[in-house]
């Protein structure tokens, strides 16, 4: 009998570049997340899933691996990772590590064979090698675009410097992809994931996790015009893959070959003992879609975008709630929820902008409708006291329980995100969400390490969002979420089940539900909502003041309640 902690763990992601610098050098490391896991202890969590921490030239953050079964002294040494991971442990965290499997760095001894080996060689079977179009072979094979901006491929040079095939890089060009249907690609990463586990690691969140296998012949595709990358939730009809076909999909994205290898990977995790997880980042449309990937033999969770990308708006919000618990459960997984990561605009921006920001563009000084703060962070805490409070799984991304926003004004020449580069400054990508985060007020940089350096600069109001301003103060986002992650827990809720309440009775802009003995009220709308005693007459947690007017309780406009008999 297993525990299946995972149905419904809180989990904070750690991006390990930002959290906390032990050595002074400006870069987060291991030794400063064990030095920093008493405070997330304090904060409430589950479990902690950290980005890359392996070998890496870092030509994206991390997500461009050169060895999968090393650290990179960046970071710091195997030891340090082994000594974070005991100490987690010892507090009842548990650890979920990222894994690459889409594409390699450049840097890979793999990749580095395969140019030197040349056209036709077993090296260069283990990527997506191909011959160029055109007369001279000068085109690439096919029309891809990466997903950070510009093509998909890029020439080699042969040693004696006449131009020779290309090669495949649904990211950077520095992050070639691997060809999944070679057998030593899928040997090797058995071999990583036995390393971890056996170190004693709790799971994998498995990057671009729709992404690994290609549609035969690689196809030319141009993907329809740019908006959201998600669009509405669809029913929970034909889950399987043939009943799927007919759903648009780009011959790069969620084909049906990934499964099997997720399935594979399953029953070396079943192998050890303890709930050893696979969470996916499968980018894929509609939620049955989605759903796929957590089929009982494949993944424990699937990250929901659908609700990361929803508006705070009530009506796209209870249809994403409603599909979501329906559509998961349908495979006996859980919902997971979702509001922030390492990739997109934080929600207490996001859910202000005055104007459409596509997934992955980011946002800087030209961009246009830039968000209202104090509107975002109102309309970011209620959003976060409505996400905990629902059955499944929830992600917490560091830093938004300190109310950080996106950095706006980063200089351009601080800017490090490959998006940044390959659209010559047209997107200005990820940077915004990856500032360093600020511990102590009067510290140097703010105590993410010991000195002042800091790898992308921190702004000043850093200081007042500071944790040792916010920790035992009454009212701060940082209480907020302590509270709401202990009653959380006190109350079973991701364990629970949710119950519609009469959305009439309160209002078209109200979100409103019991799960279990909580009553759960968002107020997503301009004007105060009231509150009646039917509702329960206890407040558990608000998200902002309440307000009274002639004995009747009011919820405000962008305000969570919860409540109880």
């Amino acid at each position: 009998m297993t525990s299946e902690w995972w149905r419904t763990a809180a989990i904070y992601q750690i991006y390990p570049r930002s959290f906390a610098d032990a050595n002074g050098d400006g870069m987060g490391d291991l030794a400063g997340i064990s030095s920093r896991l008493p405070a997330l202890a304090e904060l409430g969590i589950d479990a902690i899933w950290l980005s890359p921490f392996q070998t890496s030239p870092q030509r994206d953050g991390g997500y461009d691996v050169a060895d999968y079964c090393d650290v990179d002294p960046l970071f710091g040494t195997l030891a340090d990772f082994d000594a974070m991971l005991a100490e987690a442990h010892s507090r009842g965290i548990r650890v979920i590590i990222d894994l690459v499997p889409n594409h390699s760095s450049s840097d890979h001894p793999w990749f580095q064979a395969a140019l030197a080996a040349g056209e036709g060689s077993s090296e260069r079977a283990r990527y997506l090698f191909r011959d160029g179009t055109g007369e001279n072979g000068e085109l690439p094979p096919n029309n891809w675009e990466s997903v950070f901006g510009g093509r998909a491929w890029t020439r080699v040079t042969n040693p004696d410097g006449t131009p020779g095939q290309w090669y495949l890089h649904l990211f950077d060009s520095s992050q070639p992809d691997f060809d999944w249907s070679n057998d030593e690609v899928r040997e090797m990463f058995r071999d990583v994931l036995r390393f971890w586990l056996d170190r004693g690691v709790d799971g994998f969140r498995v990057d671009v996790a729709h992404g690994l296998v290609k549609a035969d012949g690689l196809p030319d595709y141009t993907p329809p015009a740019e908006g959201g990358s998600m669009g509405g939730a669809a029913g929970i009809e034909g889950l399987n893959e043939g009943a799927l076909d007919e759903l648009p999909s780009a011959p790069y994205w969620a084909q049906d070959g990934v499964h099997e290898i997720y399935r594979d990977w399953r029953a070396l995790l079943n192998e050890y003992e303890g709930d050893r997880i696979l969470a996916a980042e499968a980018w894929v449309d509609p939620l049955p879609r989605t759903a796929l990937w957590v089929r009982p033999d494949e993944m424990h969770q699937a990250f929901n975008f659908a609700y990361l990308e929803t508006p705070w708006k009530a009506e796209p919000l209870r249809q994403v709630i409603d599909d979501s618990l329906a559509t998961f459960a349908s495979v006996g997984a859980p919902s997971t929820w979702v509001l922030s990561n390492h990739d997109v605009v934080r929600h207490a921006s996001r859910l202000a902008l005055t104007a459409e920001n596509p997934q992955g563009h980011g946002i800087g000084p030209n961009s246009k409708g830039l968000p209202i703060p104090a509107l975002g962070l109102r309309r970011a805490r209620a959003a976060t006291a409505l996400m905990l409070a629902l059955p499944g799984s929830a992600y917490i991304y560091q830093g938004e329980e300190l109310g950080l926003p996106e950095v706006i004004d980063l200089p351009d020449d601080a800017r490090q995100d490959p998006t940044w580069f390959r659209t010559e400054g047209q997107r200005y990508g990820r940077d915004g969400c990856r500032v360093p985060l600020p511990w102590e007020s009067a510290a140097p940089s703010y105590g993410f390490g010991p000195t002042d350096a800091s790898w992308l600069p921190q702004p000043s109001e850093w200081a007042e969002l500071a944790r040792d301003q916010q920790s035992g103060v009454e009212g701060s986002t940082l209480e907020m979420y302590k509270l709401a992650l202990a009653l959380r827990k006190q109350h079973a809720l991701g364990a629970g089940e949710l119950e519609w309440l009469d959305a009439e009775a309160l209002g078209a802009d109200t979100v409103a539900f019991r799960n279990g003995a909580v009553t759960v009220i968002g107020n997503t709308g301009s004007t105060p909502v009231e509150l009646p005693e039917s509702l329960g007459g206890t407040v558990l947690l608000a998200s902002g003041p309440l307000e009274a007017a002639d004995d009747r309780r009011l919820l405000p406009a962008d305000t969570t309640v919860w409540l109880t008999a």
